[in-house]
This record gives C-alpha cells, sequence and structure tokens, in this order.
C-alpha cells in the first residue's frame, strides 16, 4: 500500500487530503511542520511526500533539501507561492512537482498518482537499451543506477524519468512537447521551465563540463537530445 506523507500547516487542508486520500486506500501521516516532516520521513518512510512550503519553522525548501540528503522519494509541492523563480526555486532543491493553491483535488490526486509511477523501476523490454557509457560516467537502466568517476549518483526520481526517456532514444531529438507529457503526464505541455531546471541537473551531475554539454544537448526550440 502507497504511504503518503503530508506536510501543512493548515489542519482543513491536512484533514481533506487525508480523507480523500484514504478514501482511494493510502496510508497518510500528517505533518503541521518542517520538523515533524523530516522526522516522520526518516520513521514512516513515505512513497511520496506533498509539502506546502510557507511552514511555521522553516522553510519548505530547507525540508526538501533535508530529505534529498538521504531519500529519493517523490516530493510534490502544495504552495500559494506562485511566481515561477519560487516554483524553480523548490524543482531545483529537489522537487519533482509543483500545485498552487487554492487546488483542485482531481488534479493533486492525479500528479500524485503520476508521481508514484514514476518513482517505479521500469521492466525493460528485450529490445530496449539497458546501459550506456558517457565521459566518466555510466547509465544502468536495468538497476537503475547512475555512477560517474566510481560513485554512485543521486537522482530524484523525476530526474531519472527524464534521463531515461531520452537515454531510451539515444541519438534522437526528443520534443519538449513529448518529454513534459512522457515525464509529468498528458496534461502537460508547455512547461518548459521545468524542462530547464532538470536538464541543468542533470548536465550538473553528469556532464564534465555543464556549461558546454556534450552528451545532454539542446535543440533550440524543439527538444534535447542524449548522445553517448
Amino acid at each position: 500500500m502507497t504511504r503518503v506523507l503530508v506536510v501543512d500547516d493548515e489542519p482543513q487542508i491536512v484533514r481533506a487530503l487525508v480523507i480523500n486520500l484514504k478514501a482511494r486506500k493510502y496510508e497518510v501521516d500528517g505533518a503541521p511542520d518542517g520538523a515533524t516532516a523530516l522526522d516522520l520521513g526518516a520513521a514512516r518512510h513515505p512513497d511520496v511526500v506533498v509539502l506546502d512550503l510557507g511552514l511555521p519553522d522553516m522553510d519548505g525548501v530547507d525540508v526538501i533539501k533535508g530529505l534529498r540528503g538521504w531519500t529519493r522519494v517523490p516530493i510534490i509541492v502544495l504552495s500559494a507561492r506562485h511566481t515561477s523563480d519560487e516554483k524553480v526555486e523548490a524543482l531545483d532543491a529537489g522537487a519533482d512537482d509543483y500545485v498552487t493553491k487554492p487546488f483542485g483535488m482531481d488534479e493533486l490526486l492525479a500528479r500524485l498518482r503520476a508521481a508514484v509511477r514514476r518513482a517505479e523501476p521500469a521492466a525493460p523490454g528485450q529490445d530496449d537499451v539497458v546501459a550506456v557509457e558517457g565521459d566518466g560516467f555510466t547509465i544502468d537502466l536495468a538497476a537503475k543506477k547512475v555512477n560517474r568517476d566510481g560513485r554512485d549518483v543521486r537522482l530524484t526520481p523525476t530526474e531519472w524519468h527524464l534521463l531515461e526517456v531520452l537515454v531510451r532514444n539515444r541519438g534522437r531529438l526528443v520534443t519538449r512537447k513529448q518529454l513534459l507529457q512522457e515525464v509529468w503526464g498528458p496534461s502537460y505541455g508547455t512547461e518548459t521551465n521545468y524542462l530547464r531546471v532538470y536538464m541543468a541537473q542533470l548536465r550538473r551531475k553528469l556532464e564534465p563540463d555543464p556549461s558546454h554539454p556534450r552528451h545532454f544537448t539542446t535543440e533550440p526550440g524543439m527538444g534535447y537530445r542524449f548522445e553517448a
């Protein structure tokens, strides 16, 4: 059974989410602040986190960074902050998705299901690309592992899903719309800032010179390409 950690200092939002999630057979833990969220994350090992940024004891971005120090669990930000810079900051810290308040319960639940699916290991087919080697790094899709210079590279579920789509299409242009819909879901198609943030993160983690990428290249106005 999928376990969800809901982090929000508004009791009515926590209550609404607990009721809706339990009705759909999720197990749910609630936290009213960042410290409790970090404690519950370590103790309960949730499968997905729904996180408000405006917490009473610390900023939600710091909670994301705290969780990312040891887990790749999907994190969906649920916040009243609407500006692009604030969204990018949360995504750059390691969040996987961003939903603004007020929100529709159906949309949030759909994004939660998508986040859980992205975190699940994919079973490669017989003809799939299984592993590739780049400039100092290896990507093993079957084992769901990335290694650079002899050390494992920690990727978030969304980073991994984006990497997997690009690697499975090695040498081919993957359009921005295709990437958005495959990684974030069919309702996405124009949120190109998501791609810029996550491509920058993959380049920082894997490219020898992220400012002059050799493996994760941009086709201006069209999409991205992975070359081993």
